[in-house]
């Protein structure tokens, strides 16, 4: 199948009413706005002051380095989808994209596992707020928020998703807005703060970042998990898992993609520097706060079982202000990724259900006429997340036991379900790229304005061996007693979840036939211009 497009420089109203859509949306971001929304999205900042202590914690400093090989390997995916979005600038992206190339049933599929994973990302950021708004407050206010409440971690992550919920609904313009202020908040809270770490003193030289500092034996492994003595085959591939689970959400870029203006010269562009910047700030601020930890011989430990970046920041600086703008920058950019986390799972909705690929929806496709957001579809990334969090008030006590699935004790089922939001996105982000070496084998032209070329084939193929090797090493259960299983996967719980997901999936997918109506809808105008 080979799928046309318009020219390049064909106007955006006109290049979208050639797949078959009107132009409802109000195309309003800019190229830095576009930018700004997937750079939110990667949020160095969430991700590493949410995952340092997992990555220093089960590889020692040297997990630092892990960092570019995740970089360079997310890059030829990115790389794939800036040819795909310049291609098909379409809200929704990997749905459209993988739709145009395989047809509706692939699509569908690539899109529920890839909405989920997006409304599941949303709880997971939101919940992650508390642990540093309820210090921020404690300290300006004297009130006495515990982080560790499952009362106040809902009641956080409720105003938190209604804030952002607000915003979404008021038009693209605020995510806009609001991204380009979360780009300069994300820039201060990673290399504002290594600056910072900088000038207060680090406690180690530069040849501390090369260690393990002993990760690799259960003896002196901060967490007290054993690697067998193996970094590069045992504590590498867990901590790893640390970066892998940051860099992913350059492709929001494409999801907004019908409010971009020249979309199809800007979405590549947005989708490849989000990822690169994303690569560059975090690699400095790890660094910095590797060097920061203390130097005591137990000092790894300590930052590990005691709070990680917050008690590195607090141990260098002792400013109380200082401090608390610390604290502001990082709610900021938790705030600006939820925000842009839950524009990017409603226009998949939106599109999903444009295309009637769900139930409800006409409703759920429907835009605002005031404001041009699809209003219902944020409702629904809003209602369903708010609702994943009151999980976080399940902890069982004690590991139960469900045939062969051991369900860990102390470990809330927020935690539990938010692990398909990675799988779910390695997977979705596998059959995507799997569905553009497919379309150029069978002869599809991309006439985008980013084109690969002749990197095109070696550009795919190594994405796709990437993905497979991390999905593989993200899901494969190692027992519940192993690194992997204790502290990320939980064993068999992450590739359940994701097993129920799809069987979900199949019982819709086979009653309400979704895939029909996709072709209904689309086929006829997915190709204005073909080529043979």
């Amino acid at each position: 199948m080979t799928t046309g497009v318009a020219a390049p420089d064909t106007d955006d109203a006109t290049q979208l009413e050639q797949f078959g859509y009107k132009q409802e949306l109000k195309r309003a971001l800019n190229l830095f706005e576009n930018f700004a929304v997937a750079f939110c999205y990667i949020s160095p900042v969430v991700g590493i002051y949410s995952l340092f202590v997992l990555g220093v914690g089960t590889g020692g400093p040297r997990y630092l380095w892990l960092m570019p090989i995740v970089v360079l390997g997310q890059l030829f995916v990115a790389l794939t989808f800036a040819e795909m979005g310049s291609h098909f600038p379409l809200a929704g992206a990997l749905f459209q994209w993988a739709k145009n190339l395989m047809g509706p049933r692939y699509g569908w599929w690539v899109g529920w596992i890839y909405g989920w994973a997006l409304i599941i990302t949303v709880a997971s950021i939101d919940t992650g707020i508390v642990i540093y708004a309820g210090p921020l407050l404690n300290n300006i206010f004297h009130t006495n928020f515990n982080p560790a409440d499952p009362n106040q971690i809902l009641t956080f992550t409720v105003i938190l998703i209604a804030i952002q919920l607000f915003f979404n609904v008021g038009g693209v313009n605020f995510l806009g807005r609001i991204s380009q202020i979360g780009v300069y908040f994300e820039i201060v809270g990673t290399i504002g703060i290594a600056v910072l770490l900088g000038v207060t003193g680090f406690h180690h030289g530069l040849d501390y970042l090369f260690t393990t500092q002993g990760a690799e034996n259960a003896a002196t492994n901060a967490y007290g998990v054993d690697f067998g003595g193996n970094w590069w085959l045992g504590a590498a591939l867990v901590a790893i898992l640390a970066h892998i689970y940051i860099f992913y959400g350059f492709e929001s870029a494409g999801d907004v993609a019908e409010e971009v203006v020249h979309a199809s010269k800007r979405v590549p562009r947005a989708i490849i520097s989000s990822l690169l910047t994303a690569g560059v700030t975090s690699f400095i601020l790890v660094g910095a706060l590797i060097l920061a930890i203390p130097a005591a011989k137990n000092g790894l430990s300590q930052v590990v079982t005691t709070g990680g970046v917050p008690v590195i920041i607090s141990g260098n600086v002792s400013n109380l202000n200082v401090q608390n703008v610390a604290l502001f920058v990082v709610c900021f950019a938790f705030f600006s990724c939820g925000l842009a986390v839950q524009a990017a799972a409603a226009r998949l909705i939106f599109s999903y259900s444009r295309d009637r690929a769900l139930p409800a929806s006409r409703a759920l496709s429907h835009v605002s006429r005031r404001f041009r957001t699809p209003v219902n579809a944020l409702l629904v990334a809003s209602v369903i997340p708010a609702l994943f969090a009151l999980l976080a008030r399940a902890t069982p006590t004690q590991n139960i036991m469900i045939g062969f699935i051991t369900i860990p004790a102390k470990v809330n089922a927020l935690v539990l379900l938010v692990s398909f939001a990675v799988s779910g996105i390695y997977l979705a982000f596998l059959l995507v790229v799997v569905a553009a070496l497919v379309g150029h084998l069978r002869g599809w032209k991309p006439a985008g304005a980013f084109r690969l070329g002749a990197w095109a084939y070696p550009v795919m193929i190594a994405g796709i061996v990437w993905l497979t090797a991390m999905l593989v090493n993200i899901l494969l259960p190692s027992g519940i007693t192993s690194p992997r299983g204790a502290l990320f996967n939980y064993d068999w719980i992450t590739l359940a979840v994701v097993v129920v997901i799809l069987v979900l999936g199949a019982l819709y997918f086979l009653v309400g036939r979704p895939a029909r109506r996709i072709a209904r809808v689309t086929t006829p105008q997915v190709a204005p211009t073909t080529t043979p």
